[in-house]
């Protein structure tokens, strides 16, 4: 456990020790600010009989941050590593190919819901303001929070998957961006479909991640959702454990 701690460390020092984990931060919180205010806006003066996490979720602002920002947080976790050199040092270490991966995954989980912190600040400063526990209660953001993080779950497992195929980081953040953006879109198919009840609408309103994250946002925890959204990650990490299994013995 003590190795595990170590390299998850190692993870997530390795964002700070460059620009680009500051840079990243930075983007995320103009963002997130600017979709705040462009929600408070819209709704300044007028009743919502929604929480303001469902009316924050139901906008752009939280898929474009995700889709943009989890390959980049994944694209170095094993690109960088086999460019510098480090990996064949790291493979060669006395610690497994899960706990490589698992420690990858987790530092890259930890850095992803840090940049969410400012969300909670954010929802804290609403509530005190509004000033009724309706619009914006503990629970749905707990709830909210929940499914934050593991969509998040599934967007590093899927970026850890995509750098372990390539030594270049950039071509990790693109593949890693084509299959979140794969993924994302899929769901879509389930806004065209309407009532119908083939096989192919039900699966697309299964797979469709805004369905799935407008019931957390609502404050309701679809059990279904947690199964899908955990199924997927455990899913993508045993594909990167094999791409990292073969690439020891090459």
């Amino acid at each position: 456990m003590s190795v595990f701690r170590a390299l998850v460390r190692r993870e997530l020092s390795a964002f700070f020790q460059g620009p680009t984990g500051f840079i990243i931060i930075a983007t995320v919180l103009f963002l997130i600010g600017l979709g705040f205010v462009v929600v408070l806006s819209g709704l300044n003066g007028q009743a919502t009989p929604m929480p303001v996490t469902q009316v924050f979720y139901g906008t752009y602002f939280f898929w474009v941050i995700l889709l943009l920002i989890a390959p980049v947080i994944t694209m170095r976790s094993f690109a960088m590593e086999r460019a510098s050199g480090t990996y064949e040092s790291l493979m060669t270490a006395p610690v497994g190919d899960w706990q490589v991966v698992l420690s990858k995954f987790t530092g890259a989980l930890i850095f992803y819901a840090i940049l969410w912190l400012p969300l909670l600040v954010c929802s804290g400063v609403v509530r005190f303001y509004v000033g009724e526990s309706a619009v914006l209660e503990p629970g749905t953001i707990f709830t909210s929070a929940l499914g934050v993080l593991l969509v998040g779950c599934l967007y590093m497992s899927l970026g850890c998957f995509a750098s372990a195929l390539t030594r270049n980081q950039a071509v990790a953040a693109v593949s890693g961006f084509a299959l979140g953006a794969a993924l994302f879109f899929t769901g879509f198919f389930s806004f065209f479909a309407g009532d119908r009840s083939d096989w192919l609408s039900q699966l697309a309103r299964h797979v469709s991640l805004p369905n799935h994250m407008e019931s957390f946002s609502r404050g309701v925890i679809d059990l279904g959702a947690v199964i899908f959204f955990s199924s997927l990650t455990a899913l993508f990490l045993y594909f990167t454990h094999k791409v990292v299994e073969s690439r020891r013995w090459k």
